[in-house]
């Protein structure tokens, strides 16, 4: 009888233990173990990063790091760790975590538009994915897969065409790059490259006209327009006389790109350089900035038309005046200095 006694104490205290362990399990697994209000929260584990980096980070995003370290332990999570941005959504329990952290990397939105030199894009990129400025420039400006792809260091920029772009956070510099000449050769189809044909100009050569088009309207409706006249000039040996070629090689001349220059003066017309297209006839070596889609396409469709000339429109802002003789432009030209004088811009 004692005996009896005993064995069912040992057996209750034996289910009662079995009922706190399985008590303890269930809330370490399956009970929420988030602490945030917002509906998500971004993880980010770096290449290469160690499981107390993790842990760092995941201190403040959740309730109890004992029980979400001891489920990350007993799943090997551990010393399994995957890079990438992960996204916690609130109430998740400790195996949800794991689980996400394990295999749902999440891609993001990479964008990039307006930058004025590859060094400007590897900086841009650099503040969206993993790779760091320099990494990105050196991939970029390598001169080997330059050649490999019709390039020169002075049209490397013309890889790069503006959009947005899904890349996993953890993209290796190398892989953006890679990934970035198929979008490029994506972009350059059948029918855009008959286009280029038909105009007798080169990819590189329409993104670097293009990036001249954008610096002159930011009128997406005018694109066309400007881009026939530099056609029709360029197409007739008459140098470009394009204001924002001559900005391009003072600040280049000068080394100082954050340099705001308002007003072209006389004195920066003489500035020798190749992308001085008031000095020298044809196109410049390469583009003077990212332009977008549009003015791409603008150049690949420009409008013909007999203008060879074109000047700001005071009295229709962010538009201009077109002509197609030179006295005609003289009278637009001096209605536009005598407005800039009144504005009071001097440079």
């Amino acid at each position: 009888m004692y005996i009896k006694k005993i064995l069912v104490i040992i057996s209750l205290l034996g289910i009662v233990g079995l009922g706190v362990f399985s008590y303890f399990v269930y809330n370490s697994i399956f009970t929420a173990n988030t602490n945030f209000s917002s509906d998500t929260q971004e993880v980010f584990v770096p290449t290469n990063a160690e499981y107390a980096e993790v842990i760092e980070q995941l201190k403040p995003l959740v309730k109890d790091i004992s029980s979400f370290d001891a489920i990350a332990r007993k799943k090997g999570y551990a010393n399994n760790l995957k890079p990438g941005r992960f996204i916690l959504k609130k109430g998740m329990n400790n195996n949800e975590i794991v689980n996400t952290l394990r295999s749902n990397n999440q891609p993001v939105a990479v964008v990039f538009n307006n930058q004025e030199r590859i060094e400007n894009l590897a900086g841009r990129i650099a503040m969206q994915i993993e790779a760091d400025s320099i990494s990105l420039l050196e991939v970029m400006q390598d001169s080997t897969f330059l050649a490999e792809n019709n390039f020169k260091a002075e049209t490397a920029l013309a890889m790069y065409i503006p959009n947005q772009y899904q890349l996993y956070w953890n993209t290796s510099a190398e892989t953006f790059r890679n990934r970035m000449l198929k979008e490029y050769q994506r972009f350059w189809n059948e029918d855009r490259m008959a286009k280029a044909n038909k105009i007798n100009l080169t990819p590189n050569q329409v993104y670097t006209l293009a990036a001249v088009v954008q610096k002159e309207t930011a009128k997406v409706d005018e694109r066309k327009r400007v881009a026939g006249v530099y056609m029709n000039r360029y197409n007739r040996g008459i140098k470009l006389d394009a204001d924002p070629t001559v900005i391009y090689a003072v600040k280049k001349k000068n080394n100082n790109f954050d340099t705001v220059i308002k007003r072209v003066l006389y004195k920066d017309l003489e500035t020798d350089s190749p992308y001085n297209t008031y000095k020298y006839a044809g196109l410049p070596p390469g583009p003077i900035a990212m332009p977008d889609i549009s003015a791409i396409d603008a150049v690949l469709n420009y409008e013909n038309h007999d203008y060879y000339y074109f000047v700001a429109n005071p009295e229709n802002p962010g538009y201009h005046k077109f002509a197609k003789t030179l006295r005609q432009h003289n009278n637009n030209r001096q209605a536009y200095v005598r407005w800039i004088n009144k504005m009071g811009i001097n440079r």
